[in-house]
């Protein structure tokens, strides 16, 4: 299906979510308070860090299934799931190792959500060969290990590879897999933070992206997450290798991230995605609201993103569509039915993106399965009693 409007259908089809750490929707709203320090994302890391400690596979699986659910109602059809913890909360492997990424794969399977699972390699906690540290215990793999999760069963789906960082792998760890798994997804956090590109280029002389692509062969089946605050050379590199940036402007906000230079990188022929991230707000509106709007703040211009030949809501949408797709390895059979039969080409999607925001997504059907209607998952009433049981458990 292309991404053309059916007038009468109001359809369009769903966007995939390039970037997801479940569960850490359940973390939504507990970390907005400052400390006594300056707050940023290193303060957050510590706050998730003692967030996982308790979490069990039946934990995660409730609270997975609950953050695909909301993903469905908002108009995203496909995730690509960031998936790192996968271990029991003293480090120590569950006697089926790939316990954790299984539940993933369940609460997929019970949303009617597409999945493309990315088992998270991770081995050590900076550069240069860092020790992890014990907060770090459950995202911990070794070569064989992590190559029993890859081979994880994803029914209907697609597994790839996610080297966490460039400081949580080592270059040879990073050149294994991806040799290893070559042509399959291929995702990694970097350059989301100053301090990653300070402490990279002290290590290795060289800026985070230029030493990704001068380690691995970086080609259309990598997506490179955030890379916030690569320089124009490290984003025409991007470019010219077809690969996707994700961008996930929500969380990228939340933190205090910064902002990726969009209007260079299109012009360069780049290609992008959003992701939902930490999942503390779960929206296909507000993403792309919010990518436009940061662009807007700094370039102090409206419709920053949109072209001559389309709306700005079009072209957000389908530059975030074909990304999308590239980057979690498929494409959808799928319709999310917009609610504005008086709008009518363009004109819905920017009512959509820039207005109404998730109340707007009427109904989405995958693989002929009638999934949302009326903006409510057909198991939205068991699917949450069972993640507010869950969270009572924290409080």
């Amino acid at each position: 299906m292309t991404s053309k409007l059916h007038i009468e259908t109001r359809g369009v089809p769903g966007l995939p979510n390039l970037h997801s750490h479940a569960f850490q929707r359940a973390m939504a709203g507990l970390t907005e308070r400052r400390g006594s320090a300056s707050d940023s994302f290193w303060t957050w890391r510590e706050q998730m860090y003692r967030f996982v400690e308790r979490l069990t596979p039946d934990d995660l699986e409730a609270i997975a299934a609950y953050a695909y659910m909301e993903m469905l109602e908002a108009g995203f059809t496909w995730v690509a799931e960031f998936h790192y913890l996968h271990h029991q909360p003293d480090g120590r492997p569950y006697d089926n190792v790939a316990e954790m990424s299984e539940r993933i794969v369940a609460a997929a399977e019970e949303i009617g959500i597409g999945l493309t699972l990315l088992p998270v390699l991770y081995r050590q906690s900076g550069f240069g060969g860092k020790p992890p540290s014990d907060a770090q215990r459950r995202f911990l793999n070794d070569r064989d290990s992590y190559a029993r999760l890859m081979e994880t069963k994803v029914p209907g789906g697609r597994i790839g590879i996610a080297p966490h960082s460039l400081r949580a792998v080592t270059l040879d760890d990073l050149k294994w897999a991806a040799a290893t798994w070559r042509g399959q997804p291929a995702h990694i956090h970097v350059s989301e933070q100053t301090r990653e590109v300070e402490d990279c280029l002290a290590a290795h002389g060289r800026r985070p992206i230029d030493l990704l692509m001068d380690t691995v062969e970086v080609d259309r089946h990598w997506c490179l997450v955030h890379a916030t605050h690569a320089d124009a050379g490290e984003r025409a590199r991007i470019a010219t290798a077809q690969a996707v940036v994700g961008l996930c402007p929500i969380t990228e906000a939340n933190l205090g991230d910064g902002l990726f230079d969009v209007p260079d990188f299109l012009s360069q022929g780049g290609r992008f995605g959003v992701g939902s991230d930490s999942n503390v707000r779960i929206s296909v509106a507000d993403e792309l609201r919010t990518l436009e709007y940061g662009q807007r703040l700094v370039h102090r211009q409206r419709n920053v993103l949109g072209d001559a030949n389309r709306s700005t809501g079009r072209r957000l949408f389908d530059a975030a569509l074909a990304g999308g797709r590239q980057a979690v390895g498929a494409a959808a059979n799928d319709l999310v039915t917009i609610d504005r039969s008086d709008f009518r080409d363009d004109t819905i999607l920017d009512h959509w993106i820039f207005s109404a925001d998730n109340k707007a997504v009427e109904s989405v059907r995958r693989n002929g399965l009638t999934l949302v209607q009326e903006g409510r998952h057909r198991n939205r009433d068991r699917i949450v009693a069972r993640y507010r049981k869950t969270l009572a458990a924290f409080s």
